[in-house]
């Protein structure tokens, strides 16, 4: 598809490949540098989704006379995993600071659930139980919980759906022991 762009007042044609075979072509190539980066098959998922999600929003920006869509696409992976980074670090501070004033709890940490779902929830990372809590237990909807964290509606559903996978797979467990 020609675009007709503007360099200095003088309008120039350049040839943009189409937003699909942009992904078809770059997709993998963006999933193992996140899978690099994260050392984590299931982030680089959520990370390789939240990037492709912004370069879709952001694609009238692409320019293929300043570079070509895999340096674009690897540019928008790096800075999505590195704002990823960030916000695990501020959520591990708060968690951090919240554990250190904390007073101990009479009922168990999570306040009157069974003693195996106490278990199985302790056993999830925090980013899972975070998830659950937003959309599960205050019954948040997909767009504002994933406003909450700081993450698209697709990464919190994902990451909502990978949660309640790995404590269901807990709780089988803790049933079956």
């Amino acid at each position: 598809m020609l675009r007709r762009r503007r360099i200095s007042g003088v309008p120039v044609l350049a040839e943009v490949p189409t937003f699909e075979s942009v992904v078809a072509r770059h997709l993998d190539d963006v999933h193992g540098y996140l899978v690099y980066l994260t050392r984590d098959r299931g982030a680089a998922e959520d990370l390789t989704a939240e990037t492709f999600e912004k370069a879709l929003r952001h694609w009238r920006r692409f320019d293929p006379r300043r570079g070509n869509a895999r340096t674009w696409l690897l540019n928008l992976a790096r800075t999505t995993a590195l704002d990823h980074f960030r916000a695990e670090e501020r959520r591990r501070r708060r968690e951090r600071t919240y554990a250190l004033e904390r007073q101990p709890a009479e009922e168990g940490t999570f306040g009157g659930l069974s003693p195996a779902l106490e278990r199985a929830l302790a056993e999830l990372s925090a980013g899972e139980r975070e998830v659950i809590a937003l959309r599960v237990l205050l019954d948040l909807d997909g767009e504002t919980a994933a406003r909450v964290l700081g993450i698209s509606v697709t990464a919190c559903s994902t990451r909502l759906s990978r949660a309640l996978k790995n404590l269901e797979e807990r709780m089988s467990a803790d049933l079956a022991a």
